[in-house]
């Protein structure tokens, strides 16, 4: 291990975003590689709104493996973080760095420790797939980092091994999770199925309707459907391949009529088979119910679907708009059910702004001023909802992961490793 000082630090950052699958995994056939018993599709969210952004650093200085989650320090003990660090460590590869005369070999990676440091701008395990984009973010930094050889494919079979949905994160736009058949797991990982641009017109509104943690986390609630739910059985079976293959073929075409449908059924889906679970799993609340509500009607009173809706293991609702301006009526009509409780827009409505600019909300008297959604039958006024919503974030599809050299952005520090 070249560098004549044992005091060097290597580094590297990089950002990955969130996704949130419209064709859903819930159920693993095998527990510890994280195999599923289904193959998933999901959508990539623009990493400016919603991503983690994770700094790995390595150096003959440090006494053992640390992380830091959002500033606060966790344990790296948990089985499938050491996956993930024991899969990539067994592909480092030769890493030189002339500049900072630093040269790892090959061999050196097995008796070096990581500092990591990870910082998500979203509220972590509140049902916005959290640990999908920190575990990706994770694998890919550590790969850039110990030049592992693989491709995203590769390395998101490595990703899957810490978080499921991890594997969807290492790609942009619309990404499908092969379940695979072989039993080490080696032929289940994520492939693109398109890139964020072949279908932009795509805008996402997110209903943050709590950012508390869940009572019942994603593994557990899986855990006991896989061994209590006939639904599950049958939807993964004899429903979910055929929604697969027709989910494919509405992304190819974009085919929004289509893409609503089996977004919105295979959500609901989902939802039943938490219900249908013994003892049942509530991860939707009233709000949640409210606003497919809303949709629902929206939808109907049009000769086609407008939004696509979709909730993960959480109450938040994730709003698929087809274009921009049904974006801005979508968000008129959310604004006008769930009214902030104070007046500041500002922190209510994140993400591209520019939305609610386009819905003519500039203030919140805008927000009082809006007249009822046509579709409400003889105008008879409706209950508004106010504080029922956090708030919401405006997003889009986007890109996947990417290295950030700007060292400003780097979340440790390059004199000793530790958080700035």
């Amino acid at each position: 291990m070249a560098g004549e000082s044992q005091n060097w630090v290597l580094m590297v950052t990089a950002q990955t975003p969130t996704n949130i699958a419209v064709i859903k995994y819930w159920g693993k056939r095998d527990e510890t590689l994280i195999l599923p018993v289904n193959d998933s599709i999901s959508v990539t969210l623009d990493p400016s709104h919603l991503c983690t952004t994770t700094t790995v650093a390595v150096s003959p200085s440090f006494q053992k493996d640390r992380m830091w989650l959002n500033g606060k320090e966790i344990a790296l003990s948990g089985g499938r973080f050491q996956s993930c660090l024991r899969e990539l460590r067994k592909r480092a590869c030769d890493v030189e760095d002339k500049k900072k005369g630093i040269k790892i070999s090959k061999e050196d990676w097995s008796k070096l420790h990581l500092h990591i440091a990870s910082y998500n701008n979203f509220p972590t395990a509140a049902g916005l797939a959290s640990s999908a984009a920190g575990l990706a973010c994770l694998v890919y930094s550590i790969g850039k980092l110990m030049n592992v050889k693989e491709d995203e494919s590769q390395l998101s079979a490595i990703a899957r091994q810490g978080s499921g949905s991890a594997c969807r994160s290492l790609f942009g736009g619309f990404v499908k999770w092969i379940m695979g058949k072989e039993e080490d797991g080696s032929d289940s990982l994520a492939v693109q199925l398109a890139d964020e641009k072949h279908w932009d017109d795509l805008v996402i509104i997110i209903a943050v309707v709590s950012s508390r943690q869940k009572e019942t986390s994603s593994t557990s609630g899986m855990r006991e459907s896989v061994e209590t739910s006939l639904l599950l059985q049958h939807r993964a079976k004899e429903i979910v391949p055929k929604r697969i293959l027709q989910m494919e073929e509405a992304i190819r075409n974009r085919d929004f009529a289509s893409f609503s449908r089996l977004t919105c059924t295979d959500s609901n889906q989902f939802h039943a088979v938490c219900l249908d679970t013994w003892p049942p799993i509530f991860y939707m609340n009233d709000t949640s119910h409210r606003i497919i509500s809303i949709i629902e009607k929206w939808n109907r009173s049009e000769e086609s679907p407008q939004v696509a809706y979709t909730f993960d293991a959480g109450p938040n609702a994730v709003l698929i708009a087809r274009n921009r301006q049904t974006a801005a009526l979508l968000l008129q009509r959310l604004l006008y059910y769930f009214p902030p409780t104070s007046g500041d827009l500002d922190s209510y409505i994140i993400g591209d702004k520019s939305i609610a600019k386009d819905a003519g909300i500039n203030g919140i008297q805008d927000v009082e001023a809006l007249p009822p959604p046509p579709e409400i039958k003889d105008n008879i006024p409706s209950q508004k909802f106010k504080g029922d919503v956090n708030y919401f974030i405006c997003t889009r599809p986007g890109r996947g992961p990417v290295l950030l050299s700007d060292e400003s952005q780097a979340l440790l520090n390059s004199e000793n490793g530790l958080p700035k």
